[in-house]
C-alpha cells in the first residue's frame, strides 16, 4: 500500500486529475458547442477521445517519474520529505516506469492516428517525451530554455485538442468553415493563456528551489538574472496576462456574457493582481511556494471558465 502511494505521488496524480479535466472541458464546452451539439468527425468514435486524453495522462506521468529520476540530489535540499525514487522506490524501477508510460502514451497516439487516418497525436507524442527526457537530463539546468518547454508542453494539452479537430474536419470536408475558424480562435485563447501562466509558475518555481539549484550547478534565471530580475521578468508577464484578460472581458460584455466577465474579473483576475503584490514582497522559500500555490490554482479557475463558453455558444 506504501509502494502505491508513493507511486501515485511520484506521479503527481492531482496534476494529471487537471489535464484530463482540460481536455475534457475544452470537448464538451468549446467543442461541442462550436458545432452545435454535432459530434465532430474524428470524435464520432468516443474511443477516439478517451485515448487522446489517456495518452496523454500518460506521457505526463512518464515525464514527472524522469524529472525525479534526475532530480534526486537537487530534490534533497530543495524537498527532502517529498523524495520517492532512491527512498520508496528504486531508481531501475521508475526508469521502466518511465519508458512503459511512455511507450504506452505513444503507441496510443498512433493508434488514434490509425482510426482517424492522419497523423498527428503519434509523431507530436514521441517530440513530448523526447523533450521531457532531455528537458529532466539538461534544459531543466539552462536559463530560460527548460521553463519555456515546460510552458510549451503545458499550452499542448490544449492545442492539441484543437488542431486535431480542425485538421480532421478540413481534410474530410475540404473546406475551413465558421466552425473551424471559431474553434483556432478559442484554441489560440486558451494556449496563449496556458502557456504564459506556466512560465510564470515555472519562473517562480525556480525562485523557490534556488538553494539546490545552486548547489548542483544549475543555471536558472534566479541564479544567474539574480532574484530580483527574476521577479521583474515575472511581473512583466503577469501584467501582459492580466492585461489581456481585461481587454477580453469588455469585449465580451458586449455580447452580454455579464457572468463570464464577473467570474473572470474575480476568480482570475483578482488573483493574478493579488499574486503581483506577493511576488513583490516574496523573501522566503515559503514566500515562493504559496505563489506557486496560488498559480496553480488560477490555472484551475481560468480552465473551468471553458464552462461558460457551454452557456453562451
Amino acid at each position: 500500500m506504501k509502494l502505491l502511494a508513493a507511486f501515485f505521488k511520484l506521479i503527481r496524480w492531482p496534476n494529471l486529475v487537471f489535464i484530463a479535466l482540460t481536455q475534457l472541458l475544452f470537448y464538451y464546452c468549446i467543442i461541442i458547442p462550436v458545432f452545435k451539439g454535432a459530434t465532430p468527425f474524428v470524435f464520432a468514435d468516443k474511443k477516439i477521445l478517451l485515448l487522446l486524453i489517456l495518452s496523454s495522462v500518460l506521457i505526463a506521468a512518464a515525464g514527472y517519474i524522469i524529472n525525479d529520476y534526475f532530480d534526486i540530489n537537487i530534490d534533497l535540499i530543495n524537498k527532502p520529505q517529498q523524495n520517492v525514487v532512491d527512498s520508496i522506490m528504486s531508481r531501475r524501477w521508475a526508469m521502466f516506469w518511465h519508458m512503459f508510460l511512455s511507450m504506452t502514451g505513444i503507441v496510443m497516439g498512433f493508434y488514434v492516428d490509425f482510426i482517424s487516418q492522419h497523423f498527428l497525436l503519434g509523431i507530436s507524442n514521441v517530440i513530448c517525451v523526447v523533450l521531457l527526457f532531455v528537458y529532466s537530463l539538461t534544459f531543466k539546468k539552462r536559463m530560460l530554455v527548460g521553463n519555456i518547454i515546460i510552458s510549451a508542453l503545458t499550452a499542448w494539452v490544449v492545442m492539441v485538442m484543437g488542431l486535431y479537430v480542425m485538421i480532421d474536419f478540413i481534410l474530410k470536408t475540404g473546406e475551413s468553415s465558421s466552425p473551424v475558424t471559431r474553434i483556432m480562435r478559442l484554441t489560440v485563447l486558451y494556449t496563449a493563456f496556458a502557456f504564459i501562466i506556466s512560465l510564470v509558475r515555472e519562473v517562480v518555481k525556480d525562485m523557490e528551489d534556488i538553494e539546490g539549484d545552486r548547489r548542483y550547478g544549475c543555471r536558472t534565471m534566479p541564479i544567474v538574472w539574480g532574484i530580483n530580475s527574476s521577479k521583474v521578468f515575472t511581473a512583466v508577464w503577469l501584467i501582459v496576462l492580466t492585461s489581456a484578460l481585461i481587454v477580453v472581458q469588455v469585449y465580451v460584455m458586449f455580447f452580454g456574457w455579464w457572468w463570464s466577465a464577473i467570474y473572470v474579473l474575480l476568480l482570475i483576475v483578482l488573483p493574478l493582481l493579488r499574486i503581483l503584490r506577493k511576488l513583490r514582497i516574496a523573501k522566503s522559500q515559503a514566500d515562493f511556494h504559496s505563489l506557486s500555490t496560488l498559480i496553480k490554482l488560477v490555472m484551475l479557475t481560468g480552465i473551468c471558465s471553458m464552462v461558460f463558453f457551454k452557456l453562451y455558444l
